[in-house]
């Protein structure tokens, strides 16, 4: 069985979609289910919601396995695919776009550190939540795409559907208002 932190995807593919591998499925299914579900939930509250978001990927992958072949980025496209689910369904229940919101994106791991050192952590990464909470809800899924997905500039484009210059102004206005939040006060 392949290690799926060293998985190759379009070896995956391929496989998935010349041989009906369930087991690929399964490889890649295990490789972007977490991802995927941090990145629906930056469109839906409801982990429940988002579980299902991501099943109904997965379930569209395999129903199109003939066709993934002709897809030159699946990284770009299994994103694509849960962007326009997510956004189905926020239409479908009547949610607006803008309204978006999304769980709190935890900046710092657990470490050695003194009650007093957790409490500004804490109150740092508080300061830094609400910060993020109030860009736009496109600058915050641009910002979460390249920050916490590692995506490149030119893929998280093309999930949003965006130039990548108007991506690059998302993710400055993004670091300009974090800057502010990180900025000691005199």
């Amino acid at each position: 069985m392949l290690d799926i932190y060293n998985t190759n995807i379009p070896f995956l593919v391929k496989d998935l979609s010349e041989n009906n591998s369930e087991q690929a499925l399964k490889l890649l299914y295990g490789h972007y289910f977490d991802k995927l579900m941090r990145f629906v939930s930056i469109y839906v509250k409801s982990e429940p919601v988002a579980e299902e978001i991501v099943g109904d990927v997965f379930l569209e992958i395999w129903e199109s396995r003939k066709s993934l072949l002709k897809i030159q980025n699946f990284n770009a496209y299994i994103y694509t695919v849960s962007r326009n689910k997510s956004i189905d369904f926020l239409r479908t229940n009547k949610f607006s776009y803008d309204q978006l919101d999304d769980y709190p994106l935890e900046l710092f791991s657990s470490t050695d550190t003194t009650p007093e050192d957790d409490l500004i952590s804490k109150e740092l990464t508080s300061k830094l939540n609400d910060a993020i909470e109030s860009l736009p809800s496109q600058c915050k899924i641009a910002f979460k795409l390249i920050r916490e997905e590692n995506l490149n500039y030119k893929d998280a484009a093309q999930i949003l559907n965006v130039s990548v210059k108007t991506l690059e102004a998302h993710i400055t206005k993004a670091v300009k208002t974090l800057r502010l939040v990180l900025k000691p006060s005199a």
